[in-house]
């Protein structure tokens, strides 16, 4: 009867999906919630999830519907579009002129891919 235990659990772990949040890319699955502002995902990243400014900003543009807005399109074309979207979006002192920059010149590569 123990082995019969010990086999089904075994079992049914490996019967279970395995997720990995991948956002921005490089995993199977991406965390794709909506927000119904960029400033509330960028505080979830960054300040809960303890990205960096710049990838939590990455990961905002990318991954995230951000209010009537699908995923990867909020933050515009280009390193200027997103750079403008970006410093309208984030609470003043959020993150530096540097690290939106940084963010959204890896951010227009990494879009398309």
């Amino acid at each position: 009867m123990r082995h019969f235990i010990i086999t089904a659990l075994v079992s049914s772990l490996f019967a279970l999906p395995i997720a990995v949040s991948a956002c921005g890319g490089g995993g199977t699955t991406v965390d794709a919630d909506p927000f119904d502002t960029f400033e509330l995902c960028w505080q979830e990243h960054h300040v809960m999830e303890s990205f960096t400014a710049a990838r939590a900003i990455e990961i905002c543009c990318i991954d995230h519907p951000i209010g009537p807005d699908a995923a990867n399109v909020v933050c515009g074309d280009t390193v200027q579009t997103c750079e403008t979207y970006v410093t309208a979006s984030l609470a003043t002192g959020d993150a530096t002129t540097d690290e939106i920059t940084e963010a959204c010149t890896n951010y227009v590569p990494d879009r398309a891919g």
